[in-house]
């Protein structure tokens, strides 16, 4: 496995190979893994980049305390296989007079995440739009429990003729339901034993849909689930188009629940499809 500092190395790397790309900010769990071994099964060639961005990290996010353990990261990535890794600094990504971004603009963007942390969709792809860049990938894989920047890459490539097929998988989760996160870790004892509450919030507006209820019956069945959770406060929570992300009043199949909220120490996000 050869580890890439360098974006001109880089390049030369994968001259004219089409390889299956994983970009990753790194502290790698299971859910990354799962990425990785989905591109290995897909591709000859295997990419992960790790690095953590700091143009999608906004004032008093966690850019500064984001974990990090690169010699982990190594050795995890050794064991699946991984081909090449491309750990650049910011600096090799954004020389001095740096100055463009890349924007997918209008509702996809506005709402839910993009609404709570402005600017940060516009960071996401502007580092994922130079990665393909210099990585050249057949394919590129996300996962899903980041369902806004999967849906916001995939309108990126479509519109800027990427001609690269943008691959979701499925979220991994903890035993109890809880998504895995690299911020999982913040979690204080007390709060790891709530956070799982959010996954029975999700699962009671599936169960309400396949129960016949409405939309808005759905809602109302999350959000009784989400009022039990201590110490947290809800940033958002909706049923939404899986394509636009707008939201729903009737339901469209594949119907998508999002969910975003704080505890004191970490902000956490998932979703489930709750309609077929």
């Amino acid at each position: 496995m050869r580890w890439i500092q360098s974006p001109r190395e880089l390049r030369e790397a994968v001259a004219g190979r089409s390889p299956g790309f994983v970009p990753t900010m790194g502290y790698l769990h299971q859910g990354h893994l799962a990425l990785v071994r989905r591109a290995r099964d897909e591709n000859p060639l295997v990419v992960v980049s790790i690095f953590v961005n700091p143009l999608q990290f906004g004032p008093g996010e966690d850019y500064d305390r984001y974990p990090r353990d690169p010699e982990r990261d190594r050795a995890l990535l050794e064991a699946e296989g991984v081909d090449l890794v491309f750990a650049p600094t910011a600096e090799d990504l954004y020389p001095e007079g740096f100055a463009t971004r890349v924007e997918v603009a209008g509702p996809l963007t506005a709402r839910w995440e993009g609404e709570r942390r402005p600017g940060h969709f516009r960071g996401v792809t502007t580092v994922v739009a130079k990665l393909f860049n210099l990585v050249r990938p057949r394919r590129a894989y996300f996962g899903e429990k980041d369902f806004q920047q999967l849906a916001v890459i995939r309108r990126m490539v479509a519109d800027l003729d990427f001609g690269i097929e943008v691959v979701g998988v499925p979220t991994v989760r903890e035993p109890d339901g809880l998504a895995l996160s690299s911020r999982n870790v913040y979690l204080t004892p007390a709060h790891r034993r709530e956070a799982p509450k959010l996954y029975r919030a999700l699962l009671a507006a599936r169960d309400a849909a396949r129960a016949g209820r409405t939309v808005a019956e759905a809602e109302a069945a999350a959000r009784a689930v989400l009022a039990t959770i201590a110490d947290f406060t809800l940033d958002y929570f909706a049923i939404v188009d899986p394509v636009t992300l707008a939201p729903l009043s009737d339901w469209v199949p594949g119907a998508r629940a999002l969910v975003a909220g704080r505890f004191p120490e970490v902000r956490l996000i998932d979703n489930l499809e709750v309609y077929p």
